[in-house]
């Protein structure tokens, strides 16, 4: 009797010696909860002692609403010299410098470009917005109206219609931020001569200027010429002078130090066209019209590999590729020969998620834009983007009308897979698609 007595208090402690883990189990847990809630609270704690006037680092949740009142907040402000501040300072903290201290300045907050109500499936996004100016008779107070001028850094006057374009740079500034961090968030953060290849310095007004052929380079090098005093006026500069390297300086001919150096104080600068637009101008420039290196270069492969039955002559020459012929070239992985710079995607051209453009322009408004960042970095008021064109002067500039109608001679396909290759440059640069059929 004496030893079941026993047997069963051996078994109640056993029992209990088993339950024990249980508990402390049940222990760890609510200390691990304490210590979380602990944290929490802290961190609520030192938010809310921050106080009124502390800027918080915006997040991806920060609405658009906020960032594009804050962005017309700050271009609207009175005294021009911060306008001009603000426009050109970067919103996006330097990551392309490898070898630079971040910085700590808060991104500037913007907001994407909205879109205007089109009445073409082809019109731009915000491009041009109406800068209109009124007689002196008017009595209109509206500021896009007004002939009321703000003094700029340079002692010269700006409308102030023109803070409409320092909202849309702020707006374009941002989607670009925004596109980089959705598309092309693990690009090399380093800069090297190739991404530094299409770009261009004037010193003087401490500006950097990346080329994106077809979208009015030819008249911004002459315009870097004339700020640099080699030339009197633009009208004078022939196009082969223009893109001579002995009137331009190329950016990565400089040592490292120097490259850097301007990277990160002078003002970044940029103008992009409709890419379908572009690719058409490019088509006709090169390949339509006399052009006996762009022939010889890329219009005998073309035709080699694509025309069924070529004549010799047009083998030997390289004259007459359609444009069918340069589509099914820029559509084929196997290409006989590379792409080229003119038809090449302006992100590509320019790198703009690894360089952090100040200005980013666009072609389908270029003199009042160029003109804008003309007055904003202090050049003389008689300096301005020339409009005129010196290659076939007798063309008509390529339009939304012709695009359509060099497009109308390919396949739907063609045309979607074409869209596809420049979709990057219009999803970064804000363009609507310039055909009804395509998704």
């Amino acid at each position: 009797m004496l030893g079941m007595k026993w047997k069963m208090v051996t078994d109640s402690l056993c029992g209990r010696r088993r339950r024990l883990p249980c508990y402390l189990w049940l222990l760890l847990l609510a200390a691990a909860g304490s210590l979380v809630l602990f944290i929490h609270l802290q961190d609520l704690s030192e938010i809310l002692q921050q106080g009124p006037g502390v800027k918080l680092r915006s997040t991806p949740r920060q609405s658009r609403e906020t960032l594009s009142t804050q962005g017309r907040e700050r271009v609207k402000s009175d005294n021009y010299q911060d306008q001009a501040e603000a426009i050109l300072s970067s919103p996006i903290p330097p990551m392309q410098f490898p070898h630079f201290e971040e910085s700590k300045q808060m991104p500037t907050p913007g907001s994407q470009e909205q879109s205007r109500q089109a009445s073409s499936p082809r019109e731009l996004l915000k491009t041009s917005p109406p800068v209109r100016h009124s007689n002196n008779n008017d009595s209109s107070s509206s500021t896009s109206s007004s002939l009321a001028v703000s003094p700029s850094a340079s002692g010269s006057f700006i409308p102030d219609g023109w803070k409409n374009l320092g909202d849309i740079q702020i707006a374009r500034r941002q989607l670009m931020k925004e596109m980089c961090a959705k598309y092309k968030s693990s690009i090399t953060k380093t800069v090297t001569a190739y991404h530094l290849r299409n770009f261009f310095v004037e010193d003087k007004y401490k500006l950097i200027y990346c080329q994106v052929p077809k979208a009015g380079c030819s008249n911004w090098k002459r315009t870097l010429i004339v700020l640099s005093g080699l030339a009197p006026d633009a009208q004078s500069i022939q196009h082969n002078k223009a893109h001579d390297i002995h009137f331009v300086r190329e950016l990565h001919t400089f040592d490292q130090k120097e490259i850097m150096h301007r990277l990160e104080t002078y003002t970044k600068v940029m103008f992009v066209r409709e890419p379908m637009e572009r690719m058409v101008s490019a088509y006709r420039d090169k390949l339509e019209n006399p052009n006996k290196y762009y022939h010889k270069t890329f219009g005998k492969p073309i035709i080699s590999k694509y025309r069924a039955n070529p004549s010799p002559e047009a083998l030997e020459t390289g004259d007459g590729v359609t444009f069918k012929e340069f589509v099914q070239y820029m559509l084929d992985v196997h290409r006989p020969i590379g792409i080229d710079i003119h038809w090449d995607q302006a992100n590509n051209l320019c790198s703009p998620c690894l360089i952090d453009y100040n200005y980013i322009g666009k072609f389908e408004n270029m003199e009042e834009e160029s003109n804008f960042l003309l007055r904003l970095i202090g050049a003389p008021p008689n300096v301005t983007l020339p409009s005129f064109k010196d290659r076939n002067p007798d063309d008509k500039r390529t339009s939304v009308n012709i695009t359509e109608k060099y497009f109308s001679q390919v396949s739907t396909l063609e045309r979607q897979r074409i869209y596809d290759f420049y979709y990057t440059d219009y999803l970064m640069f804000n363009y609507t698609k310039p055909f009804k059929d395509l998704y």
